[in-house]
């Protein structure tokens, strides 16, 4: 495959769980962006952000919603401990580390000129205790529009964005909002060519209880088994995936951001690739 380095657009995701260090991608970025490509790097937080709850007296809760799906629970207080660590603490650790390495990066959420703008939640579903009940204060909701233009305006000057949660309501009110769907809406806007989910797992397992049973490629005709497999936070990786492949982005790959050269290795299929069409 030729690329043209001029315009080819990777969009990498880093988790924020236990045990990853996103620094640890630094050098890789810096060969990427050495090499010409625009590359945008969107992070979590969600480890750190519990901890520092915990500490200040406001653990986190988490939500499940009747169909399976987790996230948190998004009141006022939590939202601004999210702040203070996703878009203070995280994100000018990793912009430091960046540009000690020569990358032209430059922070910021989702908030920041709109970048990521975003409908509230009106009311939430969850199960507690058995039973279904209706959440109508959380702050929490999803990404709807990128703007692109103000992204490529940076990348189209050597820049490489940092982003993060929150975004922000069209009416000045901040969200939290899942990061891997965040980053899929953003590889969407920008009609990147690739776009990299990277955890703490290796990927999607058939059976999540057996790390042997690693799903490696999905595509049209298998998504409908990827969907059934995934489990607790892994299905909304999958479907960040499966909403950028369905809006133009030709490979997104959910793998490991652990060990060595780990964006190296999802580009070269390290864990579970979802392509377009029928794969061959």
């Amino acid at each position: 495959m030729t690329i043209n380095h001029s315009s080819y657009t990777i969009v990498v995701k880093v988790g924020g769980g236990e045990g990853i260090d996103p620094t640890a991608l630094t050098a890789e970025i810096a060969e990427l962006t050495s090499a010409g490509i625009r590359v945008v790097l969107v992070h979590g937080g969600s480890h750190e952000t519990n901890q520092i709850a915990e500490t200040l007296g406001h653990p986190t809760k988490t939500i499940v919603s009747p169909s399976g799906n987790q996230s948190r629970r998004t009141d006022r207080q939590t939202l601004d401990i999210f702040k203070m660590i996703y878009c203070g603490k995280i994100n000018k650790t990793i912009v430091e580390h960046l540009r000690q390495s020569s990358v032209d990066a430059i922070g910021l959420s989702g908030i920041d000129a709109g970048i990521w703008i975003g409908s509230r939640k009106s009311a939430i579903r969850a199960v507690e205790d058995g039973r279904t009940i209706i959440i109508r204060d959380d702050l929490s909701g999803r990404v709807e529009t990128v703007d692109a233009d103000f992204l490529n305006m940076l990348l189209d000057v050597g820049r490489v964005p940092v982003l993060t949660p929150p975004a922000i309501t069209p009416d000045g009110i901040a969200i939290n909002v899942d990061a891997d769907r965040a980053a899929s809406a953003t590889a969407r806007a920008l009609g990147a060519d690739e776009l990299l989910l990277l955890s703490n797992v290796t990927g999607l397992l058939r059976d999540h209880t057996d790390t042997d049973s690693l799903i490696e490629i999905v595509d049209q005709s298998t998504l409908e088994e990827a969907q059934d497999a995934a489990k607790g936070r892994m299905k909304n990786k999958v479907l960040a995936a499966h909403e950028a492949i369905v809006g133009g982005v030709p490979r997104v790959t959910i793998g490991s951001a652990s060990g060595d050269r780990p964006i190296e290795r999802a580009r070269a299929g390290a864990g579970t690739t979802f392509v377009q069409g029928i794969a061959t």
